[in-house]
């Protein structure tokens, strides 16, 4: 069960994950080692997952985003186990999810442009086996785009 102060620290370490344990305790109401005891206690168990630099795409060349719908034969279940197996270790698919509806994967893919974004999906995405059909949507703006998950007040 998550402590009022449980919460306050999820939500400034979600704000700021660099931030010092003794700048956190300051911010939540602790000194420095029961703030310490309290993270790593969320550590275990499993509230916090990780921590990880929010990198500037533009500057790594990868400013386009896409969205690609993907289709699988669905003759053999096989494909969707290949599928996860092949898209999990492509660097410029940021996130992949099996959803409902009238195709089977949504990726987040990031790349430098539109042409390469051309050479990834056709020589790369359409190539994985069960690969049927795609559908891309290049994004013109990012409006949003967070990581930030809502800590219920209680």
């Amino acid at each position: 069960m998550l402590t009022a102060i449980d919460r306050k620290i999820l939500r400034t370490l979600q704000s700021n994950g660099r931030i010092s344990f003794t700048e956190l305790g300051k911010q939540v109401g602790l000194t420095t080692t029961p703030c310490i005891e309290r993270v790593r206690k969320l550590e275990r168990e499993g509230f916090i997952s990780g921590y990880s630099g929010m990198l500037n795409p533009e500057q790594l060349e990868a400013g386009l985003i896409v969205f690609v719908q993907i289709s699988l034969d669905r003759s053999s279940k096989q494909n969707f186990e290949r599928f996860k197996r092949a898209v999990a270790k492509l660097e410029q698919v940021q996130e992949c999810y099996l959803v409902t509806g009238s195709f089977d994967y949504l990726i987040k893919a990031r790349v430098k442009d539109m042409k390469a974004y051309r050479d990834f999906l056709e020589d790369t995405l359409l190539s994985v086996p069960g690969v049927q059909d795609s559908t891309s949507i290049a994004v013109m703006e990012a409006v949003k785009e967070t990581l930030t998950i809502p800590v219920p007040a209680t």
